[in-house]
């Protein structure tokens, strides 16, 4: 089923193959999702009225806000990008401008695009890189037997020598302050466009060289080539601001360090000016990119913070009343550490286990070994900072530390990391408070 015809509860499906828990978030985030879906099939003026409903995800470090927000852009196969609010500064300040985080995401937008378009013309693309390799390789003849001895790979380890477009030296870098990036984008373009002319090897366009390779690797790099340069990069650009605009989501991390509290002084009070100029952004301005002006009404804003000291309400009333969707996350229980060993497809105990079978080392994860690992896991978050399914990795790490060192000497070998095998590694350390607190 493709993602943009998903439904909510299909949605959060999709998501718990990868997320453990947090149904509420998932519910909130899928929501959004279907009603882009819907905002797209209604006519007439009523579709510019209708606004996205921003969300706020409550919770601490580690209990899967940012993974939802990713997972949920690869499912729509939306732009995305993630900033932190603390890295922006009040204009006329040091420190990243607000704006940047829109031609971020037009940026992703262009990228995304194009591969897309590179990915549809592969084909055309494949065959006019083998036509390349064969004149190459002085095939002379019948084209089509050498076509199909390419095919077969029956040349793949012949050497050719091929032309490859390839930058000659790294770009020009311009470097801009606070509100100046739009300038340095146009200067880095305008060397770029010199580049394609006679000054190419002072300002780094592309230009061609002579390299050998294999017969393999050199239908591949020139499939990209050929790709490449297929791509109507007009219509890429004009497809991808419509993307941004509509379907794009931007992630706003850390969003509580920059609460305001009446108490605030010192450094503290650029925190409103931040609030300050991030509201036009989430409320629906013009941005100025190197593509031309992108509109933001439409961008979906998914903000994020712990909120342990700040509240939400100390933010200002204006940004308040533009995240309207308000969900707060669990903390996992040991029941959810054990289930995110287990369940999701990317698992830390699948990667281990396939890293390790690289070096022909077996390691299995037995259900009492995971159990103890998800025990040991949260009384160290008890007892120390609450750091969520971060701390998996730490115990992880440290359990596995021998093997993971050894692994090219014990080949053959098969380890089952049952309850025994993590106690006797891991329980003196995590017993020892002071211990625990800095190698776990």
């Amino acid at each position: 089923m493709v993602a943009k015809d998903l439904s909510p509860r299909e949605i959060v499906a999709e998501l718990d193959r990868h997320i453990v828990g947090q149904s509420a978030a998932k519910r909130a985030v899928a929501t959004a999702l279907r009603n882009r879906w819907r905002r797209q099939r209604v006519t007439g003026d009523l579709r510019d009225e209708i606004l996205p409903k921003n969300i706020i995800l409550i919770g601490p470090t580690g209990v899967g806000k940012t993974e939802i927000a990713r997972r949920l852009a690869r499912l729509a196969d939306a732009p995305f990008v993630k900033v932190e609010a603390s890295k922006f500064t009040e204009v006329g300040y040091v420190g990243r401008d607000v704006d940047s985080m829109v031609r971020d995401l037009v940026e992703a937008a262009v990228k995304l695009v194009k591969e897309e378009e590179m990915g549809k013309l592969r084909a055309r693309a494949r065959a006019a890189a083998e036509d390349r390799v064969l004149q190459a390789l002085g095939v002379a003849g019948d084209r089509e037997k050498g076509r199909a001895r390419l095919q077969a790979g029956t040349l793949d380890d012949d050497d050719v020598e091929i032309e490859v477009a390839e930058r000659a030296v790294p770009p020009v870098p311009v470097v801009a302050g606070p509100g100046m990036e739009e300038m340095a984008h146009g200067l880095q373009e305008m060397f770029q466009q010199m580049g394609q002319g006679s000054l190419g090897s002072i300002f780094g366009g592309a230009r061609k060289r002579r390299r050998r390779a294999k017969v393999r690797e050199a239908l591949d790099l020139l499939t990209e080539e050929e790709a490449a340069r297929m791509v109507d990069m007009e219509r890429v650009v004009r497809e991808a601001v419509d993307r941004a605009e509509n379907h794009g989501i931007i992630f706003i991390d850390e969003i509580d360090k920059i609460a305001s509290r009446e108490s605030a002084a010192g450094p503290d009070v650029s925190r409103g000016g931040v609030q300050r100029d991030l509201l036009p952004i989430v409320e629906g301005s013009n941005v100025s990119t190197k593509y031309g002006m992108v509109r933001t009404d439409h961008v979906l804003f998914i903000a994020a913070g712990a909120f342990h000291v700040a509240k939400v309400s100390d933010l200002i009333p204006e940004l308040q009343g533009r995240f309207p969707v308000r969900v707060e996350l669990e903390p996992l229980t040991r029941a959810d550490l054990s289930r995110i060993l287990r369940e999701p497809s990317s698992s830390l105990t699948r990667q281990y286990a396939a890293l390790l079978a690289t070096e022909g080392v077996e390691v299995t994860f037995p259900d009492d070994g995971v159990e103890e690992i998800a025990r040991i896991a949260e009384e160290v978050n008890e007892r120390t900072e609450n750091i969520g399914a971060r701390r998996l990795h730490t115990v992880m790490e440290r359990l596995l530390d021998e093997i993971s060192f050894d692994a090219d000497r014990m080949r053959g070998s098969r380890i089952a990391v049952d309850a025994r095998y993590v106690r006797e590694r891991l329980d003196g350390i995590a017993r020892d408070e002071d211990l625990s607190r800095y190698i776990l």
